[in-house]
């Protein structure tokens, strides 16, 4: 597996070019970018100018399908450049919910299959396996790997070892995350996607993306992943309500449509109702083509602040400077036992409910959010996140632990 954690050239003015554009961050401290990050504003102006041309053009006129097509065929080649893939291995979906579902329930299971869960997964997830199982007369298990805490290194080995555990000869899909939501820890993929490819079920890999594109390098993750989800509306800082998923060809082989529109038909016209053969027999019907306009800045956006390591050696070194901070505060506790892999970095306050330190941080104009398992605090670094967030955000914590209330951020 390649190590992200490899020093690289930082990208060009970290928490200026790019930061200076997104209106949310001018008047708040922000570090939910693992939530929903900042809209740029030219993205949201090539969202507006995507508008105003469909409306233009007439929303459905012979003149304006050209445009949609090439709207979303110039993000369908950027996204397969960022995953690793060929374009016509992605679908276009709404999240990365959706992006996992879709293909997941169109795979061919037998009754005592067995779902390998990891014990990190989101409860969206989990809750479409759940149910999956319970209609297709499934069996459920769990892949230990919450408690893999420690260096990149350490993590590896641990997981790859509770995988070697938890694997029967009735396995037949693992699901895990590229980087975990709740304690920001680094997971092998494609390690996972070698050992998955010599057990005798071929298991499928489902892979959790939500915390990665935009975050780390994924080309690598995505193309091992039978199905990789991800999202435009987190770290690439795009708008809501667009997604992708990388589908490997295997699954394009063996998986049927589920949810079916327009979009799935390789020819809408005819009456014969075939299916795409690539990833768009998971796309459903009509979407909105602005989004993709706006998505498309924003991931230009990110490229010019450098590659993707580039990126990710700046995310680094913020999240770095956090997880340091936090060690010299003696209420705090980090759930990583070193700085960690990427940009998430989770910690409890001791004698302070999560919840209550976000409403009391946000008074304060900090943001960060409370996760409910394991209960703990979760502070997000970006390539936008300055010197300056980190400290304010180190004060505030520091005031907490020691009873005090203090100024409110930016006044004084």
């Amino acid at each position: 597996m390649t190590d992200p954690a490899r020093p690289r050239p930082a990208a060009s003015d970290p928490a200026g070019g790019l930061r200076s554009l997104m209106p949310a961050l001018a008047h708040k401290t922000y570090f939910n970018y693992g939530g929903q990050g900042p809209l740029p504003t030219p993205s949201l102006e090539a969202i507006q100018r995507s508008w105003g041309t469909i409306q233009e053009l007439g929303p459905f006129t012979s003149s304006v399908w050209p445009y949609v097509a090439s709207t979303v065929a110039g993000l369908r080649r950027r996204l397969a450049d960022w995953c690793g893939v060929p374009p016509e291995r992605l679908a276009f979906t709404e999240n990365v919910t959706s992006g996992c579902v879709l293909p997941l329930w169109g795979l061919p299971w037998q009754a005592g299959d067995q779902l390998l869960i990891s014990d990190a997964e989101h409860p969206g997830v989990v809750a479409a396996c759940r149910e999956l199982a319970q209609r297709q007369g499934l069996g459920l298990a769990s892949l230990p790997v919450q408690a893999a805490q420690g260096s990149l290194a350490e993590a590896t080995t641990s997981v790859l070892e509770a995988l070697e555990r938890s694997l029967t000869p009735r396995t037949r899909l693992v699901v895990l995350s590229h980087l975990l939501w709740n304690s920001g820890q680094l997971m092998p993929i494609a390690a996972v996607a070698a050992r998955l490819a010599v057990h005798p079920n071929r298991p499928w890999l489902l892979v959790d993306g939500a915390q990665s594109l935009g975050s780390v390098p994924v080309a690598e993750a995505a193309a091992a992943a039978d199905i990789y989800a991800c999202t435009g509306h987190k770290w690439c800082c795009g708008p809501e309500g667009l997604g992708v998923v990388a589908l490997s060809q295997r699954l394009l082989s063996e998986a049927r449509p589920t949810l079916i529109g327009w979009r799935s038909l390789a020819n809408e016209d005819s009456g014969t109702a075939t299916f795409h053969s690539d990833g768009r027999r998971f796309e459903v019907a009509t979407s909105c083509t602005p989004l993709f306009a706006g998505l498309d800045s924003s991931l230009s956006l990110l490229e010019r602040e450098g590659d993707g390591l580039a990126r990710l050696s700046v995310i680094q070194q913020r999240s770095a400077a956090l997880w340091n901070g936090l060690q010299r505060i003696a209420a705090v506790q980090t759930l990583l036992g070193q700085p960690p892999p990427a940009g998430l970095v989770s910690f409890t306050l001791a004698g302070h409910e999560p919840a209550a330190v976000v409403e009391q941080l946000g008074q304060r104009g900090l943001w960060l959010r409370n996760l409910p398992e394991p209960s703990c605090l979760r502070a997000c670094t970006h390539i936008t996140t300055s010197e300056a967030d980190v400290e304010a955000l180190l004060e505030a914590l520091q005031q907490l632990g020691a009873g005090r209330s203090g100024p409110v951020a930016g006044q004084g």
